[in-house]
């Protein structure tokens, strides 16, 4: 699932590319995608785009007349971008590319949106004012903007595993799956940690562990990219400590990293650096697990428990 620092490289670089546009024409193929009525979609065509935002994990596209075009690509969404309307030789449009689950057309390229999974997850919301997008806001703070008393106060509001609380959208806006993984690993604490027992020096360490982990990938992701639209958008990275890789060697100490899976949700860590060389398996994990881990994508994103 794109996270803070693939977000802000999508955009960064829509922003280039529409501000100033039109957008002339929008098509959706996913009768699941869009989940707004009212306003109706047709009311986006022939706006002038006067910015792009990001809004936690979704992504933003401020419309003329006070309108918000509000994407959330989920776990397999991807957004592509091309200049030119692609034809064919015979002057005709191209076949969809697969997976297709939307078309906008602007007067300076098209915007493409895809699914690689079978379900679909994506969604696309239009809404009128900044009263209606802030119904669309589940109101965790940026965590690149806080201060250490205000990530303080949004780590330890509730008592859940550290892991839990840092991909709460309620709680930290952007932080997902893999960069708490990774937060977790530099900050050397255990995902099962609870925020209720964590000291003054742990939760300083999460803060700058989160702040570290989110500018340094920030900054890499827009090296990589340089001017081009971000295709290559994945939560499984070489240069990653941790997340996605699986008994393969921790690069601070070299045991092998370690995972937990429930329900659709996996952690990686390292036991060595985090848990004191213990393995989170036991009963006791599973109890907890059942009562702090939310069994879907879609409990994790809106920051609810099954508990």
């Amino acid at each position: 699932m794109p996270e803070l620092p693939d977000v802000t490289l999508y955009v960064e670089q829509l922003a280039r590319r529409v501000v100033g546009a039109t957008l002339e024409r929008v098509r959706v193929a996913s009768p699941n995608l869009l989940r707004t009525a009212r306003p109706p979609l047709g009311d986006a065509e022939g706006r002038g785009v006067l910015g792009v935002r990001r809004l936690g994990k979704r992504i933003v596209l401020e419309l003329e007349d006070e309108l918000f075009l509000v994407f959330h690509l989920m776990i397999s969404g991807r957004l592509h971008w091309k200049e030119e309307r692609p034809r064919a030789a015979s002057g005709r449009p191209k076949p969809p590319p697969r997976g297709l689950s939307a078309v906008l057309e602007f007067s300076t390229g098209t915007l493409t949106l895809t699914e690689a999974s079978t379900r679909k997850r994506a969604s696309l919301h239009l809404v009128r004012g900044e009263s209606g997008l802030a119904e669309l806001d589940p109101g965790g703070i940026e965590p690149l903007a806080a201060t250490l008393a205000g990530f303080r106060e949004a780590l330890v509001r509730e008592s859940h595993t550290i892991k839990r609380a840092l991909t709460d959208p309620r709680l930290f806006k952007g932080i997902g799956n893999a960069y708490s993984d990774e937060i977790l690993h530099r900050a050397r604490l255990s995902p099962l940690a609870l925020t209720s027992k964590l000291s003054g020096d742990e939760v300083k360490r999460v803060y700058e562990a989160t702040r570290a982990v989110l500018e340094e990938w920030t900054a890499r992701l827009r090296e990589q990219t340089g001017d081009e639209f971000p295709e290559g958008v994945t939560a499984f990275r070489p240069e990653m400590a941790v997340h996605g890789r699986y008994k393969k060697p921790c690069p601070v100490c070299g045991s092998p990293v370690q995972r937990i899976v429930y329900a659709e949700n996996e952690t990686n860590y390292c036991a060595r650096c985090q848990t004191g060389g213990r393995l989170l398996a036991d009963r006791s994990l599973s109890r907890l697990l059942h009562q702090d881990w939310p069994r879907t994508l879609e409990e994790w994103e809106e920051g609810r428990s099954h508990s």
